[in-house]
């Protein structure tokens, strides 16, 4: 076990730990209780990683009956969530465990982007054919479609970023993905018509439009304007944001943990945040150009492409640069089935480095 520790990216984990340092400091400034829930899960992440770490998943990629066990599972799940679980704030997205919530949406994103990389790592020279885009499609159709009905719209933003992603690194060609935007685009009015509910659509007009509603959809943007703003390069320190601690800045566990610590801490600390994530980007490309076999390189590459997604979903929220579709920023925001999820990647990732040579 020490000497699988010592050949670890130590780079990449401690982008990872500081990230998750930051989140328990401002957790514990707004909420203690949370914060030991945080914690709590991110022992539990740790271990999980530490068992995942120590298997070798090259030969994953023989293996369809798990891959297709494993994403059946997590359909299983979503339709018991559907089904039988409590509504908690309109939504049904947890199964409830003694005093803890699992949300099964989050293992779809592990589910999918194994069954992705088993998909196109046998394809991806072939993905000049319609049918390697169809299937896909379809097997990122079934979950969204369940998640959407929870509803959770953000977590259908980002499997359909995947999707798009693992087609883009697959080598897509031009045209197929212009008439995909196209389609898209086509769906998106169709959905607007008939499948958005009001609120959902009161958040994107609230984007286009920033004075709109400024006490309705448009107030957690202004106040995490506001606490952005007002932080300065130092901050205003720990526990002495307005916004924050007052309640004004709603989610700010969650949401717009990125603009309550730069209210606390500053300028200062959004960049070094940002920077952290750059670093987590920087190593896990390294980690999936150097990896020996197609399968370990979209897995790598594939948990980049939803990170990065939901880290440009989160911040542009915060910065009223995208509409609040409620995507944790990883690592950072309040959450344990994401950061579960996220430990589970990042061990899958450890354990590609570890065998890079082998």
């Amino acid at each position: 076990m020490i000497s699988i520790l010592r050949n670890l990216d130590w780079k990449l984990n401690a982008a990872v730990f500081f990230l998750v340092a930051a989140s328990l400091a401002s957790l514990f400034g707004a909420s203690q209780a949370l914060f030991y829930k945080q914690l709590l899960w991110t022992a539990l992440g740790l271990g999980l990683m530490a068992i995942i770490i120590q298997f070798d998943w090259r030969p994953v990629a023989s293996h369809h009956l798990f891959i297709f066990g494993f994403y059946f599972l997590t359909l299983v799940l979503l339709a018991v969530v559907y089904f039988f679980a409590p509504a908690v704030r309109g939504a049904r997205s947890w199964l409830s465990f003694g005093g803890f919530q699992l949300q099964p949406s989050e293992l779809v994103k592990v589910s999918l982007i194994l069954l992705y990389s088993f998909f196109f790592s046998r394809k991806h020279a072939a993905i000049a054919r319609i049918s390697n885009i169809v299937v896909p499609f379809i097997y990122l159709l079934i979950p969204a479609g369940l998640i959407a009905l929870q509803p959770d719209f953000g977590t259908v933003l980002v499997l359909i970023f995947v999707w798009l992603g693992f087609l883009l690194i697959s080598g897509i060609k031009w045209r197929h993905l212009f008439l995909i935007f196209l389609i898209l685009a086509l769906a998106g009015v169709f959905g607007w018509q008939y499948f958005l509910k009001n609120y959902q659509k009161e958040r994107i007009l609230g984007l286009i439009f920033p004075g709109r509603d400024p006490l309705g959809v448009n107030y957690s943007v202004i106040q995490a304007k506001i606490a952005v703003g007002s932080a300065g390069f130092l901050g205003k320190g720990f526990r002495q944001g307005t916004q924050t601690q007052l309640g004004f800045l709603t989610e700010s566990k969650t949401d717009f943990i990125f603009a309550a610590l730069i209210e606390e801490w500053g300028l200062v600390a959004g960049i070094f945040i940002v920077l952290l994530f750059f670093m987590i980007v920087f190593r896990i490309t390294r980690i999936g150009l150097d990896a020996p076999n197609n399968f370990s390189r979209f897995v790598c590459l594939g948990t980049l492409i939803l990170w990065c997604g939901q880290f440009a979903l989160n911040v542009g929220s915060n910065l009223a640069l995208t509409p609040v579709v409620g995507v944790t920023f990883p690592f950072l925001s309040y959450g344990g089935s994401s950061l579960l999820t996220n430990f589970i990647l990042l061990g899958i990732i450890q354990s590609v480095f570890l065998r890079r040579s082998l």
